[in-house]
Order: structure tokens, then sequence, then C-alpha cells
């Protein structure tokens, strides 16, 4: 069964997928950072500062006027946070269109990458030695 558990790991799909996880986790860091740290804040800019994360309705309980979310929260109300998904729907829209954008880059370099060199033009050159030494074979025969 250990021969078995070994022969299974070492299979090429196996390490690629675990390749493909771990470059996966570090690229996530990558691209939160891109869009929480550089795109949030630009849109902020374009839309004057409006973060829907803070916007709920009130389900059950008492909450003060213009409390938090978190502040609500904290004080047992039941909340139907709609500005959180709507940030994270944003969130998710903006991180799909650049890992988009970064594969297409990275499939146009691959493909660049695999296309065939240019093959030069053959070149008319003259006999070779076998045809020259043939042909004089050939003619003393005669």
């Amino acid at each position: 069964m250990i021969q078995e558990f070994k022969d299974f790991i070492a299979k090429g799909n196996v390490m690629d997928m675990a390749v493909g996880i771990i470059v996966g986790a570090a690229f996530t860091a990558i691209v939160t950072s891109l869009v929480g740290d550089l795109i949030n804040p630009i849109i902020g800019l374009i839309t004057g500062g409006v973060d829907f994360s803070n916007k709920y309705a009130v389900l059950a309980g008492e909450v003060p006027a213009g409390a938090s979310l978190a502040a609500a929260r904290d004080a047992g109300a039941s909340v139907f946070a709609y500005g959180s998904f709507i940030m994270a729907v944003i969130n998710f829209l903006i991180i799909a269109f650049v890992v988009f954008m970064l594969v297409k880059m990275v499939n146009r370099v691959k493909s660049a990458a695999e296309k065939p060199d240019e093959v030069a033009p053959e070149v008319a050159t003259g006999p070779s030695e076998l045809d020259v030494l043939l042909e004089i074979r050939d003619s003393l025969k005669k």
C-alpha cells in the first residue's frame, strides 16, 4: 500500500496540482493587494468615496441611528447587510477581470514562445561529393 501511495504522489498530475495550489495561494495575496490597494482607491475617487460595506437594513432589534454595521451586530440586532454583499460582488468582478487579463497575457506569451521559427528557404547547392564520384565512375565505364 505504501508503494502504491508513493507511485500516486510521484505522478506528474499530483505534483502539478500541488504546485498550482501553492502558486495560486501566493497569487491570491497579489491580486487581493492589487484590488484593495490600487484599484479600489481609484474607484473610490471616481465614485466620491462611496463605500457600500456599512449599508444595512435592520430586520429585528434596536440599533442607534447612524450606527455602523459592526455596531449594529454588536448590539445583537438582526441585520440584512446588503452593502457587504454589494462590495463582495464588486471585488469579485474586479478580481475576475484582473485574472482574465493576466491569463490573456500569459496565453499570448505562451503562444509566441510556441510559434515555430521561420524555416530558412532551401539554398540550391551543387552536387554532393558522392554524386560527383558516381558521375566519374559512370563516365569511365563508357
